[in-house]
């Protein structure tokens, strides 16, 4: 009886939380009057090259530092979408304790995901600088197609480079064991 007097308290002391809790609406507001006016690049919808966005509250450091934000903030978007390096770790413990009336189940879940860039990023321009009603400051940064075909031109050109470079390698090695080999069965010891 005790027990069930509890989980009836309980239920209704949730109830009542959940209820005093409010709904979404004014945060959805609270967002999109800080977005209102917004152009289209703010949301990722920008064209020509590679762009990224990046935003930063302006503070009592100003304009410029804020900027400065949001164009790390920006590249640091960039950057992981040409490369990211993710690790995921995942523990679940279940664990129980005591018998019959008393035996108490323990559950805990835990995840943790991170991810780790590192690019050089290469002819990066300010393309726009737009700034909210909620005094935040939103940047875009773009690198132009021709600047990244050329990247990955220089790229495969030196990857094909230092390529030839090994075979070379392998191939003379190969050439110095076969003589090795031939002199060895040409003269015994």
């Amino acid at each position: 009886m005790r027990k069930y007097l509890i989980c009836s308290l309980l239920f209704t002391f949730a109830m009542f939380i959940y209820g005093c809790g409010g709904s979404d609406a004014p945060v959805a507001e609270i967002n999109n009057k800080c977005l209102e006016g917004s152009p289209d690049w703010v949301f990722g919808n920008a064209e020509g090259g590679l762009n990224s966005v990046g935003a930063a509250k302006i503070s009592k450091a100003g304009i410029n530092f804020a900027r400065t934000a949001a164009m790390a903030n920006a590249r640091d978007e960039m950057a992981r979408t040409i490369e990211v390096k993710t690790n995921n770790l995942l523990k679940d413990f279940t664990q129980v304790t005591g018998l019959g009336d008393t035996e108490v189940v323990d559950k805990v879940t835990a995840s943790v995901s991170k991810q780790v860039s590192s690019q050089t990023l290469s002819g990066t321009v300010q393309k726009a600088l737009w700034q909210s009603p909620c005094n935040e400051l939103y940047v875009l940064i773009s690198i132009d197609s021709g600047v990244i075909a050329e990247s990955v031109k220089n790229s495969v050109a030196s990857s094909y480079k230092n390529d030839a470079a090994l075979w070379q390698q392998f191939q003379a090695a190969k050439a110095q064991d076969e003589l090795d080999a031939a002199i060895r069965a040409e003269f015994p010891k």
